[in-house]
């Protein structure tokens, strides 16, 4: 039995946002879940627009996700001998031949052919036929390579996700596959990587179906067998355009930044265009257990914001509160907030996380245990009426006495405190609030005392 080999190739020309990294999950669990290899490539052929920066965004991306690959990186601008090396086979073979036409016959020539209603296209001017008679080439001109594409017959290949394609030849012109100074073009360099690699499953965006039938017209005259093709429909960002830069797409590690888990942009990340049933949410195990190509959808799919943050409080709820202490706290440093001398982070985080969206959401809540109470003057002046300073006197005084400080006997000293002078929970609590943290908005009061301490608690009190 072959076994699976899939591959992730991003071109470094722009940060990776979720719709590029979810050209890399489908394959890397394709892989996992067939006992087979996961290559990360490189495609950097752009001189121009390629970056290290960018390489580096990729790399860090796919590490925060787990992404983890099994051969790679390679880079196609480390490869070139071996393309050279292949493109003499096609010469060998008369698959390719050079071609002297300058770009601005090429452009005279397709607005010609829009003028007349036609597709632009090379019209195989330079193309040896036998009997036809070639021009001289130009004096000083270095021609370009192009590919001898079939003329007749059509490119046909059943696409995992699109079902049956067929691509007429008279479609295609002859593809420029080395450019004037002998460096080949994106897809030969991407069939003689395919073929090197012996990947046998290509999962990539619908955007590449042009180049397809082009790849495996290249496959044919190398004599190889070509992958299984998947392409997946594009990702809509939340206003229903295609997910990309200029349209306003984070960069993958910007959800880091903003306190998301790896953990949950997986989940979320995988149901942005595949499913197993109606299961919602579900471990990163679970999605390579039962990922197949067959239940990839075949419509676009559509960012939404909302359902990631939904997901990602399911994510924070189940999470360990030393794991989250861990990622709250540069979030509080950030912010200028240390937490030497305040309860324990994990205990607080504890508090929080049901509610909160994000980390940076448990950050922004936690400030109030590390922070010196400021409440507004509104505040004071609306809760700290002359019968709560009399409650909250007596309170401290009954918390003083507690025998242990527990949340469990903490609230039983409130109940005594508003039996003792006819009050409602609001009308003791608020002040309370307001003096200990500052705000009149916390978790349950017992659970906000106990985690501040004894000691802060009765200084604040009396303060």
């Amino acid at each position: 039995m072959t076994t699976v080999r899939t591959r992730f190739a991003p071109s470094p020309t722009g940060f990776i946002h979720l719709g590029n990294i979810r050209s890399a999950l489908y394959p890397w669990a394709f892989a996992r879940h067939n006992n087979g290899a996961f290559v990360l490539r490189i495609e950097d052929t752009d001189l121009e627009r390629s970056s290290q920066q960018a390489v580096d965004v990729i790399l860090e991306g796919m590490e925060w996700l787990g992404l983890d690959y099994d051969e790679g990186p390679f880079y196609q601008m480390q490869r070139m001998d071996r393309y050279r090396e292949v493109l003499e086979q096609l010469k060998a073979g008369g698959h390719v031949y050079p071609c002297y036409m300058s770009m601005e016959e090429l452009d005279e020539l397709r607005e010609q052919q829009r003028v007349r209603g036609e597709k632009p296209r090379y019209d195989g001017r330079w193309r040896p036929e036998p009997g036809k008679l070639l021009p001289e080439p130009p004096a000083g001109v270095q021609p370009v390579l192009r590919f001898k594409n079939p003329l007749t017959g059509s490119v046909v290949w059943e696409d995992a996700v699109k079902g049956r394609i067929e691509i007429s030849n008279e479609e295609l012109d002859d593809l420029v596959i080395a450019r004037p100074d002998g460096t080949p073009t994106y897809n030969f360099c991407v069939v003689v990587d395919d073929i090197d690699m012996d990947i046998t499953h290509v999962i990539r965006g619908d955007d590449h179906v042009n180049n397809t039938p082009r790849q495996i017209n290249i496959f044919e005259a190398l004599g190889k067998p070509w992958p299984v093709y998947a392409h997946l429909p594009t990702v809509l960002n939340d206003q229903g355009e295609k997910m990309s830069k200029r349209n306003g797409a984070m960069s993958v590690v910007q959800y880091r930044e903003e306190g998301y888990l790896p953990e949950a942009v997986v989940n979320y990340l995988a149901r942005l265009g595949w499913a197993h049933g109606d299961a919602e949410v579900f471990s990163r195990e679970q999605f390579v257990a039962w990922f197949d190509l067959e239940h990839l959808g075949k419509s676009p799919a559509q960012h939404n914001p909302e359902k990631l943050q939904w997901l990602n409080n399911q994510y924070l709820k189940q999470a360990d509160n030393d794991r989250l202490a861990g990622l709250t706290e540069p979030f509080l440093q950030k912010a200028g907030v240390s937490i030497e001398g305040g309860p324990s982070l994990a205990g607080v985080v504890g508090l929080f996380k049901d509610r909160a969206n994000t980390i940076k959401d448990i950050a922004a809540s936690a400030e109030m245990f590390y922070r010196a109470p400021a409440p507004s003057a509104q505040d004071m002046t609306q809760h700290m009426t002359d019968a709560a300073r009399a409650a909250v006197k007596d309170l401290a005084a009954a918390l003083a006495a507690l025998p242990e400080w527990k949340k469990d006997a903490i609230s039983p000293a409130f109940k005594a405190t508003l039996a003792q002078h006819g009050m409602k929970m609001p009308q003791l609590a608020m002040p309370v609030r307001l003096l200990v943290v500052g705000t009149t908005h916390t978790p349950a009061i017992d659970a906000v005392l106990e985690l501040l301490g004894r000691d802060a608690v009765l200084a604040r009190l009396s303060a």
